[in-house]
């Protein structure tokens, strides 16, 4: 795994004094991601967590279900480029013929939800969902470092999982989702906690993992709420110290 840190030389200004001090910052990399030999996308990412970032975003794209059915996840030694090869080589994806880089705020393609409004019966309480956002916020070493990046955890009702940092808030939710695949988590009982506004690809990101609860420091868009209704997912957001709103769903929730 490289090194998603890179320090720089820089001018450092503060009340009417200037001084030459180095800096940590978070890096940026094209990775590219091949599936079966064929190139699907490019993504712009920090480079760490690859084998879960290529089958996350594979996953959330329908083009990976189950994980007996990947027969190898190869990083290249550069780190530039992810191979994933499946036992069944049809690709129902057309990978586009010129080169797409993706950055943490496009896709070339949304990602599919199967239309399932999930239904599960799992409740968090009010106290454990600020307990959460709370553990996340101080947990991602990287954004304390360099301020430079987004982060998502994987949570049950009573814990972190897991939990990524990228420069894209898409990204560190491909990344869960390729995390739980790889392990073989079921995601029906699950807590998505992040830090960056909810949009509707998230929304749709996280519907298509089938996670019936997210936590989020931020606030989400309009069509972001569309979908969670619609989805059957709970949302609470704008997590602020002992505070936060219901966006949707709050029958989830026990105060």
């Amino acid at each position: 795994m490289s090194d998603p840190i890179q320090q720089v030389d820089i001018r450092f200004y503060r009340e009417n004094t200037t001084s030459d001090i180095s800096e940590p910052v978070i890096r940026e990399k094209p990775v590219e991601i091949l599936l079966n030999g064929k190139r699907i996308t490019t993504i712009a990412c920090t480079g760490i967590h690859l084998k879960e970032l290529a089958t996350g975003y594979l996953r959330s794209m329908d083009l990976l279900t189950i994980p007996d059915g990947i027969e190898r996840v190869a990083v290249s030694s550069d780190g530039s480029r992810v191979d994933v090869l499946t036992m069944d080589t049809t690709i129902p994806l057309a990978p586009p013929s010129d080169p797409i880089v993706l950055s943490s705020g496009s896709r070339a393609r949304q990602p599919e939800t199967g239309g399932n409004r999930i239904s599960s019966d799992i409740f968090l309480s009010a106290q454990k969902a600020i307990t959460l956002m709370e553990e996340l916020l101080t947990s991602s070493e990287l954004h304390r470092l360099t301020h430079g990046t987004h982060c998502s955890a994987l949570a049950d009702t009573e814990q972190i999982l897991a939990l990524r940092d990228d420069i894209g808030r898409h990204n560190t939710i491909d990344m869960l989702g390729g995390y739980a695949l790889l392990n073989g988590i079921d995601c029906s009982d699950k807590i998505i906690v992040k830090t960056g506004r909810v949009s509707s690809e998230i929304a749709r990101k996280v519907w298509a993992l089938g996670i019936p609860i997210m936590i989020s420091h931020s606030v989400p868009t309009s069509e972001a709420l569309d979908i969670l209704h619609e989805a059957g997912i709970t949302l609470i957001g704008h997590v602020r110290g002992k505070s936060f709103k219901i966006y949707t769903n709050e029958r989830r929730i026990r105060f």
